[in-house]
């Protein structure tokens, strides 16, 4: 019987320990280890063991126990369907007998000792619908577990199931990198942008983040010794100067803290251990990593409070040192001719800061296949994989990887043949596209004459947008975050005109619809931060533009200079969920527009629209199209809106459809209330670059489709092998399906009659 541990918030704090104590385990044997021995003391049982399955034999492997031979570990093994554990894994929930020997499904694991137990509890541990293993606890006594116990184990193999999916993948590319596991790793995410990348890997690190730093050694140690030191010297400059200020306000005990914190940085402190592993031959931001998360770990597992507090304490104080080592080696990065950046997040700025022909492919561990950092590399024609959060992306640095953006994969240092295959893929994509891209100059005509008017979208320089946007009539959305993310304060008037008059004359006469600032969801500026518990349901967009006129005057002042002479401006305004947001920023353009004309420029007033991306801005569609000039779709949102996934979380992104019926529904409804009104609707979401998507828009009736530039062939290839009635008649036939599968397979089926060659992953 488990003691009280099981209950309330003993069994909270006994779950905390064993997590905590798990994290600081170094492979996956360790882990399990700890696994077994801890749960067997929590819940005062005779055995407990773990079985993992190994997916290259597909059996379960006795991995650890406690309580029965330990001499069977790792070589004993169950096929999927054999015995108690398979019964468990094959049922998906727990297994509790009183005696386990009686069932038909027991099967006696010769020289175990098992035979001296009769109750038996099993627990799948599951971890992204995939079973992984099976924990097992088991007693001499004929009995039942009772539901405290059955619920403590339960809880405990949720809580483990993703630590034992990372040690796993850590332990099995550890041995890699020793040469005794596997020739190569394989890691599975989000498609975010289509392709395939081959390159080295270069780890983007945010900045101070302890957990964040690559593996990586240095060649020169009392190098790194002297920039470590000189590090450390800044801090204990930086305490010093604070604890002067604070002298004569604050009682001499608050003042010993400071003196605490110069004393850890110390050569007897955690400096001295520090400099130890970098003459082990690490480099001093991994070495400082190192040290300081074992101590903090230490203190975590400590029970009185105040101790935990000193854990916190060290690891601010190794951050302030490691933003200072990161600040000296930020100049010295260097790329390698092909690089794959691969980091927790992937900040504009750093894809901006890699040389031109150079960036191969991009694989974040957060985010989904329409996240922000996914649209710009879609735009950029990078090959991407989102939401790979099983990567132990920190042990990479370097290192040859292939970035399968069709499938979703990261490949480290795959075999010779197989490292073949996927440059001969390379190649064949770079003929298709020089074969499609052949025939971006013909007119966007479908087989009966019906014209579909084919933009891109950017926020890019112009330079990129003269090599990307070739057979684009024009940009339908101009993404104007993108330099205010990539600077380190607020654009000036002066320069953001400078940009956006880049953007109309690359593409005078055609027209350039600028979007007015959208930031806040996934796309912080690290100048003006917001900290919310639901982004994308809070300040963000037009909603943060209209709380600063300041910022949005200036913005749309600098759009209408640019505009001068050139005329081919429009301006779309985001995140509308109400008329009266619409009509106040309508107001400041008039105003701004009555301010640039007194100073002397000579522009026209642009026509103005409103973004639709929020289910509200779906059911006023009819009455923002009688006050706006246009109305597009924003795909991307409206898609996450209307299912109620946050299209950034790598866990629920296999529920973002943007096929789902109730999004073409909600797309139909949007363009018969524009046209109901006189006004044209277009569409510059995502979904508008996929071709099958683009048939299904043209049938539905939207005037212009934007795209990323990469896509905007393709698309156009497609649509002028169909007539619009094809297209209508394929609307009226998905209309009716109540699965996006089934809409995405019936499209696709259409698609292959015309002989179109659907791409891998599709």
């Amino acid at each position: 019987m488990a003691p009280e541990s099981t209950g309330g918030n003993s069994m909270l704090k006994s779950l905390r320990g064993i997590v905590q104590e798990v994290v600081t385990a170094r492979d996956l044997p360790e882990t399990l280890a700890i696994i077994v021995r801890r749960v067997r003391e929590e819940m005062d049982t005779q055995v407990c063991s773990v079985y993992i399955l190994d997916p290259k034999t597909d059996r379960y492997v006795f991995m650890a126990t406690e309580g029965l031979n330990k001499t069977l570990e790792g070589s004993f093994s169950l096929a999927r369907d054999e015995g108690l554990v398979g019964y468990v894994a094959r049922r998906e929930e727990p297994l509790n007998l009183e005696d386990a020997a009686s069932h038909p499904k027991f099967k006696f694991i010769e020289g175990s000792g098992e035979e001296l137990f009769r109750s038996f509890l099993g627990v799948p541990i599951l971890h992204h619908r995939e079973v992984l293993g099976v924990l097992v606890v088991q007693q001499r006594e004929r009995r039942r577990f009772d539901e405290d116990e059955e619920a403590f184990l339960v809880t405990m193999s949720a809580q483990l199931a993703a630590l034992i999916a990372h040690a796993g993948l850590v332990g099995s590319y550890s041995a890699l990198r020793r040469g005794t596991g596997p020739r190569s790793g394989e890691f599975h995410g989000i498609a975010g942008a289509p392709g395939i990348g081959i390159g080295q890997v270069v780890i983007v690190s945010p900045p101070a983040d302890l957990k964040a730093v690559p593996q990586r050694a240095c060649e020169d140690p009392e190098a790194e010794v002297a920039l470590f030191q000189a590090a450390v010297a800044q801090v204990q400059e930086e305490i010093a100067a604070t604890r002067q200020e604070l002298s004569g306000r604050v009682r001499p005990e608050e003042l010993a803290l400071f003196d605490a914190y110069s004393m850890l940085l110390g050569d007897h402190g955690l400096s001295g251990e520090v400099i130890e592993r970098i003459r082990e031959g690490n480099w001093a931001q991994g070495a400082l990593s190192q040290v300081v998360l074992a101590h903090v770990r230490t203190f975590d597992l400590m029970d009185d409070p105040y101790i935990r507090e000193r854990g916190a304490d060290i690891r601010d104080l190794g951050r302030r040192v490691l933003a200072q080592l990161q600040a000296g080696a930020r100049e010295t990065t260097t790329y390698p001719p092909m690089c794959i950046l691969i980091g927790e997040e992937i900040p504009a700025a750093v894809m901006a800061d890699v040389p031109r022909g150079s960036l191969a492919g991009i694989v974040s561990v957060s985010g989904s296949g329409n996240s922000h950092v996914a649209i710009l590399a879609r735009a950029m024609g990078v090959p991407t994989v989102m939401g790979a959060v099983d990567l132990p992306f920190t042990a990479l640095e370097r290192e040859e990887v292939v970035v399968d953006g069709h499938e979703g994969r990261v490949l480290v240092n795959p075999p010779a043949e197989l490292m073949a295959q996927f440059r001969e893929m390379v190649v064949a994509e770079r003929i298709e596209e020089q074969e499609i891209a052949a025939s971006a100059h013909l007119p966007g005509v479908m087989q009966d004459g019906h014209p579909v008017s084919l933009l891109v979208n950017t926020g890019l320089n112009s330079e990129w947008v003269r090599s990307l946007g070739r057979g684009a009539e024009g940009v339908g959305l101009f993404r104007t975050e993108i330099p205010f993310l990539i600077r380190e304060r607020f654009p000036t008037e002066e320069e953001q005109r400078l940009i956006y008059r880049e953007q109309l004359e690359a593409f005078a006469p055609r027209p350039v619809t600028m979007r007015t600032l959208d930031i806040g969801g996934d796309k912080a500026l690290p100048y003006f931060p917001i900290e919310e518990e639901n982004p994308f349901l809070g300040w963000r967009g037009i909603r943060v533009t209209l709380d600063h006129p300041e910022i949005f005057l200036a913005q749309v002042r600098a759009m209408l200079k640019a505009s001068a002479g050139l005329g081919n401006l429009r301006v779309m305004l985001p995140m509308i969920s109400n008329v009266s947001e619409f009509d106040e920023a309508r107001a400041l353009l008039v105003r701004a527009y009555s301010e640039v004309l007194e100073e002397g420029w000579a522009v026209r007033m642009p026509p103005v629209g409103v973004m639709v991306e929020v289910p509200a801005a779906v059911y006023q569609a009819g009455v923002l199209a009688r006050r706006a000039d246009f109305l597009s779709v924003g795909t991307n949102d409206l898609t996450q809106y209307l299912l109620a996934v946050d299209r950034n979380n790598a866990r629920v992104a296999n529920l973002y459809h943007a096929f789902h019926p109730a999004v073409l529904h909600a797309l139909m409804d949007v363009v018969d209330a524009a046209h109901r009104a006189g006004k044209p609707a277009s569409v510059c979401g995502e979904l508008a670059g996929d071709p099958g998507a683009a048939l299904l828009l043209v049938g539905m009736g939207y005037d212009s489709l934007s795209m990323s530039a990469p896509n905007l062939a393709r698309v156009k290839s497609v649509l002028r092998r169909f007539t619009r009635g094809q297209a209508a008649e394929l609307v009226r036939k998905v209309s009716r399906l109540d699965d996006a599968r089934d809409v995405r397979a019936a499209i696709e089926d259409r698609l292959r009659q015309e002989g179109v060659a659907l791409r891998p992953g599709r």
